[in-house]
């Protein structure tokens, strides 16, 4: 049956849309221009670093910015193909982009792998607009991938912040802070356990720091972080 179907629907790449052998693949053009993170990453937030990659270093932002987590990785650098395959999934209502973001998250995050994956949250009024969260879909997939439990409705966002595109990093910080809490019916759940908590993006850290204060509050025993693209300079 899989064989009739790829003969009447033959697999395409992700982004471009070229034939490949495989469903939820892409090209050898859009995997060149797509800027997997490789070799050492800041131990914080995954940025990729110059140096040997058994090494543990913090790049220059986690140096300045205090992080309320304790270790967290990104899968790729946010641009060229790795920028259109987030767009595609936040705005673009492709959500088969999740599948293999699942497995590249997988990659990524593997020394941070925990039982309870939390995705971050839309405020309730973005949800409405949107349909989905692209963050629960990429928890679901990192689940899938890992055979893992996550609990997509763990944490609330208690104010619509708005968009955080244009803002500064104190303004993104000042809009988020005591923006999340631990969903009372989900309580059990994150009291005294560790998380991974997943998102899209991370630009300033803002949403993750204000997330995992609010799982922090909530009892969670610890938490790590884990975004598919990072947004940082190249190494």
């Amino acid at each position: 049956m899989q064989a009739l179907i790829h003969a009447l629907y033959p697999p395409q790449c992700m982004t471009c849309k070229a034939l490949v052998a495989t469903d939820f693949g892409l090209c050898g053009d859009c995997w060149r221009t797509t800027p997997f993170i490789t070799g050492l990453a800041c131990r914080k937030c995954g940025a990729p670093l110059p140096g040997d990659p058994e090494d543990t270093a913090l790049c220059d932002d986690c140096l300045q910015i205090a992080r309320p987590w304790e270790a967290g990785r990104a899968a790729m650098l946010y641009q060229d193909n790795a920028r259109k395959i987030v767009l595609a999934l936040k705005h673009g209502d492709q959500m088969e982009m999740a599948r293999p973001a699942g497995d590249w998250l997988a990659r990524a995050a593997q020394p941070l792998l925990r039982p309870g994956m939390v995705p971050v949250p839309l405020h309730w009024l973005r949800m409405l607009r949107r349909k989905y969260n692209q963050s629960a879909l990429l928890s679901a997939a990192l689940a899938r991938a890992t055979g893992l439990e996550h609990c997509p409705d763990a944490l609330i966002r208690q104010r619509n912040t708005g968009s955080q595109e244009g803002r500064s990093r104190d303004a993104r910080f000042a809009s988020l802070q005591g923006a999340f809490a631990v969903h009372p019916r989900r309580a059990a759940r994150i009291a005294g356990h560790p998380v991974l908590l997943v998102d899209d993006v991370m630009t300033s850290g803002a949403t993750f720091a204000a997330a995992t204060e609010g799982l922090m509050a909530g009892g969670a025993a610890s938490v790590s972080v884990v975004s598919l693209a990072r947004v940082a300079k190249q190494a």
